[in-house]
């Protein structure tokens, strides 16, 4: 009788292709302040998904209306 022992590897491909497939969403907000006084804030929204990833979330929360039909 024979075992065979299976390590679970994931290949550079299968991270990217479930990326796109689910999508990730980083939402970054950095303020910089010195003596109560703001000198610098950033806020970064970025999505990585695929098109179609998008489109049906998109779609879900109404950001794919047509601008140009109101």
């Amino acid at each position: 009788m024979a075992i065979e022992k299976s390590v679970a590897s994931t290949s550079l491909a299968e991270v990217v292709d479930r990326v796109l497939e689910k999508g990730v969403v980083i939402d970054a907000f950095i303020r910089v302040s010195l003596v109560g006084i703001e000198l610098l804030a950033i806020e970064v929204r970025a999505v990585v998904a695929s098109v179609e990833t998008w489109l049906k979330y998109a779609e879900a929360i109404g950001l794919t209306a047509d601008p140009q039909a109101a």
